[in-house]
């Protein structure tokens, strides 16, 4: 691509039905759905089509993580499965390289479906100068101007940094930085437990780093139920990842190529890296020009249809706050773009939405957690099982960990689903169907799951609700 869309020869004499700022979840699958209801559209990416998640968040993390998950099976486990391994070693650069090639990949793939749906593709950074236009430097440093009748701001969010410790890319390191850091560290310091932070701790303690994981609240994922945490947390520590709940960081300093960290919590501790990841979160990408209203923190405020305070620029996905997760954000941009061209259809905002974390044990869960279902006054049975007592994952050698599930009273409706297990990330989906289907515990009960599968705690785990689980 050399930066100019793939049809047009002159951008400043193309006006547009929709104009997308940003190549991510929200922005190329706002881009595409706007295309398959026949309109005329431009997507502006600074950088390359994906967005985060594709280049240098959920897919290549993912990577990373399926040759911990390999590597630590095979060094740890073999014996459980029959198989000896003499000397059993990895090759650090080759593991950084196979998730590199896996992202670039998939973002070939977005850009060839920006060619079927003849979405001209803008390489630059972009502003927004006033409503209906948008202004780009290319590659050349030429600028240029397209004109829409409608704009979507589809930015995203970057990693955010931590006071006093600012990002070098060596001793102190972002998510970005984390996914090709090169020599492997030998200590590594986590700061905040959410996703981010759990999935690089276990990446890199699989691979024999010394981690320290430090979450100033209670438990680590701490917006999940915390039966899953609490468990999550003791999975962890015995994998050899040493976790500070509870605990801040009362000051830092990186100096002569290592880290040193003061905590605050239980008692006053130093710990020494050469190496620290910051993951306590991120912040908004907002495009200059034209004023935008953002919230107390930095967030784009948008109505209930997702458009601004400024008539005709509209904002989807991460860039408008929270939930962060490329899911979430593509489901907004699909009811951004069906809420400006379609009649009569009226856009969402997101209630439900499915929470993955693919460390292992994974994590996955929707709804409410039971803390929340307390607070708010609810009537509801709990019902778990284990994967210890289900045949696949006794077969698979994968019996650690649990589902959950809450279920209203009197009606039997699910509120909630939490499972730390095996494939927890793939079973979540069968609870989101059933809650957007207000589907009843008896539903669920009477649906046959096949015979083995790890979904089959799902089954017994509605029936556990009410005593009847069949295999506890």
């Amino acid at each position: 691509m050399d930066g100019r869309g793939p049809s047009v020869p002159n951008y400043c004499f193309m006006k547009y039905d929709l104009i997308v700022v940003g190549g991510g979840p929200a922005g190329y699958v706002g881009a595409i759905r706007a295309a398959q209801l026949g309109k005329k559209v431009a997507c502006v990416e600074k950088e390359r089509a994906g967005g985060t998640c594709l280049n240098w968040g959920c897919i290549p993390t993912k990577s990373l993580l399926r040759n911990a998950e390999l590597f630590q099976l095979m060094q740890k486990r073999s014996a459980d499965f029959g198989f000896r391994f003499d000397k059993l070693t990895y090759d650090w650069p080759k593991i950084i390289s196979r998730s590199r090639s896996v992202a670039d990949k998939l973002a070939g793939g977005v850009e060839f479906l920006f060619k079927k749906n003849k979405i001209d593709y803008l390489r630059g950074e972009a502003a927004i100068p006033t409503a209906g236009k948008v202004t780009y430097k290319d590659r050349n440093g030429k600028e240029e101007t397209v004109e829409g009748d409608h704009i979507l701001i589809a930015t995203g969010a970057v990693a955010r940094e931590m006071p006093g410790l600012p990002v070098n890319g060596k001793t102190v390191v972002n998510s970005h930085d984390a996914m090709i850091i090169d020599p492997q560290p030998k200590k590594l310091i986590v700061i905040g437990a959410g996703a981010i932070g759990v999935e690089f701790a276990y990446f890199f303690n699989a691979f024999g780093t010394e981690v320290t994981l430090v979450e100033m609240l209670p438990n680590v994922l701490p917006v999940e139920d915390t039966e899953i945490s609490v468990a999550l947390e003791k999975s962890l520590s015995k994998q050899g990842i040493k976790i500070f709940t509870n605990t801040t960081v009362a000051s830092a300093k990186a100096e002569k190529g290592q880290v040193r960290v003061n905590l605050e919590g239980k008692q006053a501790q130093e710990l020494q890296a050469d190496c620290a990841l910051i993951a306590i979160g991120v912040s908004p990408i907002v495009p200059t020009g034209v004023s935008i209203t953002l919230d107390k923190k930095g967030f784009i405020s948008v109505d209930d249809r997702y458009q601004t305070n400024v008539p005709g620029i509209f904002a989807a996905g991460d860039v408008i706050g929270p939930p962060w997760l490329a899911h979430v954000a593509s489901w907004e941009a699909i009811q951004t773009v069906e809420g400006i061209f379609t009649k009569g259809f009226r856009p969402q905002r997101v209630k439900e939405f499915p929470g993955c974390t693919y460390c292992q044990p994974q994590v996955a869960s929707i709804g409410l957690t039971e803390r929340a279902a307390k607070e708010q006054g609810l009537k509801f049975k709990v019902g778990k099982f284990p994967f210890a007592a289900n045949g696949k994952a006794l077969a698979a050698g994968e019996p650690e960990g649990f589902i959950k599930i809450l279920i209203a009273e009197p009606h039997g409706e699910v509120l909630g689903a939490h499972i730390v297990g095996p494939e927890a990330t793939e079973l979540i989906a069968e609870l989101g169907l059933a809650m957007k289907l207000e589907a009843t515990y008896e539903e669920i009960e009477a649906t046959i799951h096949a015979h083995p599968t790890l979904s089959e705690t799902v089954h017994e785990a509605v029936g556990a609700a009410f005593g009847e689980a069949i295999h506890i």
